[in-house]
């Protein structure tokens, strides 16, 4: 009993502080796998819109589309959670959703680009018109895509160490004040055994003195019977001496 007593506090801190840290580090796991899935279908788009129409390009067609999928649950997830969350961090989180937003509806018409009917005759059109300059543009966008991906994942990381590292604090903080209460209970522990003894003590001194009290009250009837005694025989003596005379 006296074990789970000790470790109350420090439960109780810990799973305060987790809960209020918890949504948001779901939230930026949510962040960090899009941000990955985005790039990838970035690749993945501007890899196979330079396909022949074929099995090959049709095989990409549906990895990206189940990526796109996937992209679209976890905007929904960080949706729920970001609506979850307090509103100042609500307003921050809501903010970022609305540019991943408009992100997956670029990367959604460049699939839509890609996939439709006469899109082997568009890309070779648009590649004979514009030659590397439209290479060199996508490749372009693909390199930021990938440096703001590297971005928000390095702001994501940095936050998660900084709710590891409160985390931490908080935990130290509570097993220093754990340590002020387990100290506190020894001194009054301590402080409860000396009033014990005192008590202890005070039944013996009740005790020895109502033993004294009756041996003085003996005493006193001794002493009592022995003066009567004599009293007695001083008469008894002083009448036999007058009666004789």
């Amino acid at each position: 009993m006296s074990n789970q007593s000790d470790r109350s506090p420090i439960s109780d801190l810990r799973s305060l502080f987790k809960s209020k840290v918890q949504m948001s580090v779901v939230f930026e796991g949510y962040e960090r796998q899009y941000c990955e899935l985005s790039a990838n279908l970035s690749r993945k788009c501007s890899t196979t819109a330079l396909l022949p129409h074929g099995e090959q390009k049709q095989q990409k067609v549906s990895e990206i589309k189940a990526a796109l999928d996937d992209a679209d649950v976890l905007i929904r997830k960080m949706d729920l959670e970001a609506r979850s969350l307090q509103p100042s961090a609500k307003a921050m989180m809501l903010a970022k959703l609305r540019e991943y937003k408009s992100d997956l509806n670029k990367l959604k018409r460049e699939f839509k680009k890609i996939s439709s009917p006469n899109a082997d005759q568009a890309s070779r059109e648009e590649l004979l018109e514009s030659g590397m300059a439209d290479v060199h543009s996508a490749s372009t966008d693909q390199r930021e895509r990938m440096v703001m991906s590297v971005e928000r994942l390095n702001q994501s990381s940095d936050r998660i160490k900084e709710s590891r590292r409160t985390i931490l604090e908080t935990e130290e903080l509570g097993v220093s004040i754990l340590q002020d209460l387990h100290q506190q209970r020894e001194t009054l522990l301590h402080s409860h055994q000396k009033l014990h003894g005192v008590d202890d003590a005070i039944d013996k001194s009740k005790k020895v003195l109502t033993a004294m009290s009756r041996r003085m009250t003996k005493n006193k009837w001794m002493i009592g019977s022995v003066i009567g005694a004599l009293v007695i025989a001083v008469i008894f003596i002083l009448f036999y001496k007058f009666s004789h005379r």
